[in-house]
């Protein structure tokens, strides 16, 4: 059974060094309304492991905000809009670590953390420079056909966060079609935060685009344009403007305006 919460409570489940997954995919349906409480708490949380498919302008604040101690994501960055600037700083500077990866690896990761085996195999990264970068992944050989294959080691994640847009009383979540690997987080992550557009009934619940049913969440925060300024379609497209607004601020030197900006006036 999913308990509702405020997302100030919800941004208190999250505890120093634990991986936390934050869902959507690139400038669409991040859960940006939840960084900002993390954001807003005192302390911050300390020595994150982020965890994204791809990651954007919600994981640039927490890089810059001094959250972050690694990253495990094939994409980095703010779309048509270009490069992450905190992350592109931080990773420049090597004040983060960066572990490498790759759709791939991430997906054979996520599906051997789901199936609660150590490893997944694959034949890819077989002949590349890949392994050379990461340590932890080891060769194996099947043994029906003796080839040799990668063994890409399991995944695992303390919590996840997904924005959605319709969250019912039985804990069921409708997020849209363009799901990036949420469902995917919701089966791998000790816990599992929602945060909505909406708190609907059962009835109310619209039958269009993808259901996450129950026990999938198990805490759901109500926040309005909680994805704002990436998009959450249909209610609404990505604010293009303010985007560009943090880039500039950011290239400018001031991310800390920005970002207190950020915590006190949206």
């Amino acid at each position: 059974m999913y308990k509702q919460l405020s997302l100030a409570d919800a941004a208190n489940l999250v505890e120093d060094g634990m991986t936390i997954a934050l869902g959507g995919m690139t400038v669409y349906r991040r859960p940006v309304a939840f960084v900002r409480a993390l954001l807003q708490r005192n302390p911050r949380p300390r020595d994150l492991t982020l965890l994204c498919f791809t990651a954007g302008y919600e994981s640039d604040l927490l890089v810059g905000a001094g959250c972050v101690s690694a990253v495990r994501s094939c994409y980095f960055g703010l779309e048509s809009f270009g490069f992450a600037p905190m992350f592109t700083e931080a990773a420049q500077k090597a004040t983060i670590k960066i572990i490498e990866e790759t759709e791939a690896s991430l997906a054979l990761g996520i599906r051997a953390g789901i199936a609660g085996v150590g490893f997944m195999p694959s034949h890819a990264w077989v002949g590349t420079d890949l392994p050379s970068l990461r340590p932890d992944v080891k060769t194996i050989v099947d043994p029906y056909t003796d080839e040799e294959l990668i063994a890409f080691p399991a995944l695992h994640c303390d919590i996840a966060v997904i924005h959605g847009l319709e969250g019912d009383q039985y804990g069921n979540v409708r997020i849209n079609n363009n799901v990036g690997v949420d469902m995917e987080l919701v089966y791998l992550a000790d816990k599992v935060v929602f945060t909505v557009e909406q708190l609907v009934t059962q009835s109310e619940r619209s039958l269009d685009s993808l259901l996450i049913p129950a026990p999938g969440a198990d805490y759901i925060a109500h926040a309005p344009r909680g994805a704002w300024p990436t998009s959450c379609y249909p209610d609404y497209p990505v604010a293009g403007g303010e985007i560009i607004r943090y880039v500039d601020a950011c290239n400018a030197g001031q991310f800390n305006a920005y970002l207190e900006k950020f915590l006190t006036n949206f």
